[in-house]
């Protein structure tokens, strides 16, 4: 059932589960997917642990004595999801152990209302790095306009980032930079370079969901369920553009990591597609895949891992782009639309998420 799975970690993708909860962690859960589906990490994000606090018992004693101790809604949630964080990054450990690491990461998100205020999200990357106090913690930072100077801040300060919801091949472009950016910062402090790390977590099934509609609509479904692929893979090309660079090289002469493309957002939308598409299709060495445990599942039982599925395939990639250009398809609006519906959605789960613990609270002192 795992062939699969170790064919897509030979083929060097790092496999990350997409979810967390504290009933994965304290029934051995997520010891399991380590061990037996090769399972290397760990992202997190608003709508999971609104998923996660919403079923079950598992948080109701830390909630009874946050409740005793008066504490604020928002005092409370951090409290609940730096818990969960610090015990995945203990039970990951090992593996960035043994990765010098480069995997056994977990991933926690800045408030998403944040992310439109540079010095804020900046304030809240410190504090969350500082709660969690893991040395294989990722915190997540939302490639927004305002996120950008943000990541570089952060990474200055030496905090490992995810920097999370990009959708555009020139965000992409911006997000490096600011990787770089905040490398050389580092570099000039003193900082060791090698303990800094970073993915970027590029969307993809997203893209297919916003084009594939558009096309819908103007008649072409022959170019549906093209485009995130292609996007990603145009991705990957400039990722290699950049790593390629003078600039980067002195960096990782002074021991810095490359920053990882991850591919996010791999749960296929559409049920006519393959439930392994955004897996299959975006294979090759130095990335990360980060699945929700329904992919993960599909991709041990039928998944087709054929070898590199991004660097032979950058013609094809540009043309599929060209083509829905052609088409009518406005890549700036339909990327800029997605960016703003993500940030929208996770903000809205946060607000969920304090609305629900805040009646949790309630009810634990009544």
């Amino acid at each position: 059932m795992t062939t699969n799975l170790s064919k897509l970690t030979e083929a060097g993708v790092s496999i990350w589960l997409d979810d967390i909860s504290r009933e994965r962690l304290r029934t051995g859960n997520l010891d399991a997917l380590i061990r037996d589906k090769h399972v290397t990490g760990v992202t997190s994000n608003p709508t999971i642990f609104a998923n996660a606090m919403s079923k079950g018992d598992a948080y109701d004693d830390q909630i009874r004595d946050l409740a005793v101790r008066g504490v604020t809604v928002e005092e409370a949630v951090r409290a609940i999801t730096t818990y969960d964080i610090r015990w995945a990054a203990d039970v990951l450990r090992p593996v960035y152990d043994a990765t010098q690491g480069v995997d056994g990461r977990v991933s926690i998100e800045v408030d998403p209302r944040l992310a439109g205020d540079t010095e804020k999200t900046v304030a809240e990357a410190k504090a969350l790095w500082w709660l969690v106090d893991r040395p294989n913690a990722f915190i997540k930072i939302p490639a927004t306009a305002a996120g950008v100077p943000a990541i570089a801040a952060a990474l200055a300060e030496g905090i490992s980032i995810n920097v999370t919801l990009i959708f555009s091949l020139e965000r992409y472009r911006q997000v490096m930079d600011a990787w770089l950016s905040g490398l050389e910062q580092a570099k000039a402090k003193g900082l060791d370079l090698s303990k800094i790390e970073s993915v970027a977590s590029f969307f993809v099934s997203r893209v297919d969901t916003e084009i594939d509609k558009r096309l819908d609509q103007i008649g072409r479904p022959e170019l549906k369920g093209k485009a995130a692929v292609a996007n990603a893979r145009l991705a990957f090309a400039a990722y290699e553009e950049i790593v390629a660079s003078p600039r980067w090289q002195a960096l990782r002469a002074a021991g810095a990591h490359p920053q990882r493309p991850l591919w996010a957002s791999t749960g296929t939308k559409n049920p006519d597609y393959s439930d392994t598409l955004y897996v299959d299709e975006l294979v090759t060495a130095g990335t990360v895949n980060t699945m929700p445990e329904k992919t993960l599942d599909a991709v041990a039982d039928h998944a087709s891992i054929k070898g590199d599925t991004i660097k032979p395939y950058y013609e094809d990639a540009w043309n599929t782009m060209a083509a829905l250009k052609d088409a009518g398809i406005d890549y700036d609006d339909v990327v800029q639309v997605l960016e703003d519906e993500g940030v929208d959605k996770f903000a809205v789960s946060w607000r969920e998420l304090l609305d629900a613990l805040q009646e949790e609270l309630r009810k634990a002192t009544s």
